[in-house]
């Protein structure tokens, strides 16, 4: 079979790149396709961290697909979960058969002349190099570094005796059993890791430089069990998902707008799940407002649960330096230890390190100005999936695959080849990612931006994002289409290549 040329080409097999494929095959059903993932296994992000109590920071009313109702009893589900779930939609909607796993893009080529894509990709299994093309370039590779995480340069490190793991690469046979543990982080993976480790570990200690904030959710949503002993499953699910979705939209813009309240709700919530007299100033009062950086989420309030039980203990201080047992403080406090977790972050990576050329010049990605938080000026026939900061990823990546589709058919009908994202004239730009988080901020020269205004700024506003990707024009000053021409001549470097390789 020779198959060399697909009409759109999705870089992932995650929830964002499984997705963009099932909303292909039911809304662009003539269009061919295929999915290159770097990996040997669907999933993404939710097939690749696997340390303990790995689950959602958001329910699954949100996180599933608004095509592919959330059945289990659990709105906060862990990673297997949602590995599964994942993969039961790909073999459900038809495309587990167009997957190419081991092709790992690197270079990505647009000809203005042909109106098309040169997409080299390595086979991480072989070596060996593929060449295709396509129409239309959908990058579903999230936005941080899957082969490594973030560690701080910590001093001694060479020191310590026991182990060290960051939970991006954790170690599937690791014995914490009976052992003492220090989580050195605050964020998300560190308050998840914390109180799943103490189900084992004899003690865990949570090593924080500064506190976050820290949201307790049921595991069950009891709306949500209502409406689904009420209502037929769909009706059910999509009632969930607005009620969840408008709850999130309500707390972000009273943390803009009202950061106080929101601090103060904060802070009773945590208060009421304490030991009295618990020193909440020192452990669990951020230095900045609510959402500016994410809010940390504890299933059940077990990360409160573990602190009154004693299994956790959290400790508000800096690191000097890793010692041959341990960890010694700025305060001076030796902290004793068998195996360190460096829970300190990600490594952000745009559109998974592929490198752009259109017209035979390379992009400067953090130079370009996003589209509709979706596409990027001067790229054209292009599209990347970024979910909401501030709300469930597959909102957003659900409204930018059914926006990708809407506009494909759109050029269809038009007679148009090419639709080429424009700059706004404002010279005004902001990162594209707006956290105070560190690894964004290490990153932020390196992403693309956004303008002031539509259709150039992303509203981490879902109600708002409805009406502007399902319900807008999609022809506006932020784009320009090109009709297509009568011929289009094959690229002459792909004579010789074909996809034969990739169906081995």
């Amino acid at each position: 079979m020779r198959l060399d040329h697909v009409d759109v080409l999705i870089v992932g097999a995650g929830l964002s790149g499984i997705g963009a494929a099932c909303h292909l095959r039911r809304r662009c059903p003539g269009k061919t396709f295929a999915i290159l993932e770097a990996r040997g296994r669907i999933g993404g992000t939710w097939d690749l961290f696997r340390y303990p109590g790995i689950r959602s920071d958001s329910d699954m009313f949100t996180l599933g697909y608004s095509f592919r109702p959330w059945t289990d009893p659990e709105a906060i589900a862990d990673g297997e979960a949602i590995c599964r779930y994942i993969r039961q939609t790909a073999r459900e909607h038809g495309v587990e058969e167009h997957i190419r796993f081991h092709h790992r893009v690197v270079r990505v080529e647009w000809s203005g002349e042909h109106s098309r894509w040169r997409v080299e990709a390595q086979r991480t299994d072989t070596g060996e190099s593929v060449v295709l093309t396509c129409g239309f370039l959908f990058v579903c590779a999230g936005y941080y570094r899957y082969d490594e995480g973030y560690t701080p340069p910590f001093t001694g490190t060479d020191r310590f005796t026991g182990q060290i793991v960051h939970p991006q690469q954790w170690p599937q046979d690791l014995d914490y059993a009976g052992k003492r543990v220090i989580v050195i982080g605050s964020g998300a993976t560190a308050v998840t890791l914390a109180p799943a480790l103490a189900e084992k570990a004899a003690q865990v200690t949570l090593l924080q430089r500064s506190p976050s904030y820290v949201l307790s959710l049921p595991a069950h949503d009891p709306v949500a069990d209502a409406l689904r002993r009420r209502l037929p499953p769909t009706a059910a699910s999509s009632l969930a998902r607005w009620k969840n979705a408008l709850l999130a939209t309500l707390i972000f813009q009273l943390s803009r707008r009202a950061p106080g309240a929101v601090k103060a709700l904060l802070r009773k919530g945590v208060a009421a799940q304490l030991p009295a007299g618990y020193d909440l100033d020192t452990h669990f009062t951020p230095r900045y407002n609510p959402w500016d950086q994410r809010l940390c989420l504890a299933r059940n309030g077990d990360l409160f649960a573990a602190i009154r039980s004693g299994r956790v203990s959290i400790v508000t201080d800096h690191v000097e330096t890793f010692t041959e047992h341990g960890i010694r403080l700025v305060s001076g406090t030796e902290l004793q230890a068998d195996i360190l977790v460096t829970a300190t972050g990600l490594n952000l990576l745009a559109i998974g390190g592929i490198t752009v050329s259109v017209d035979g010049a390379d992009v400067e990605l953090g130079a370009t100005v996003s589209y509709k938080g979706m596409m990027l000026s001067g790229v054209p026939n292009f599209a990347l999936t970024l979910g909401y900061t501030n709300a469930s990823w597959t909102l957003r990546s659900d409204l930018v695959g059914e926006y990708v589709c809407r506009l494909l058919n759109h050029m269809d009908q038009r007679g148009y080849q090419v639709c080429m994202p424009l700059a706004p004239d404002t010279p005004q730009r902001e990162p594209i990612i707006d956290l105070q988080s560190g690894y964004v901020l290490r990153s932020v020269a390196v992403l693309p931006k956004q303008g002031t205004a539509a259709p150039w700024r992303l509203p981490q506003n879902y109600p708002r994002d409805v009406l502007m990707m399902r319900h807008s024009s999609l022809e506006d000053a932020g784009v320009r289409f090109t009709p297509a021409r009568r011929h289009t001549a094959v690229m002459p470097s792909l004579r010789s290549h074909t996809l034969s390789s990739c169906l081995r």
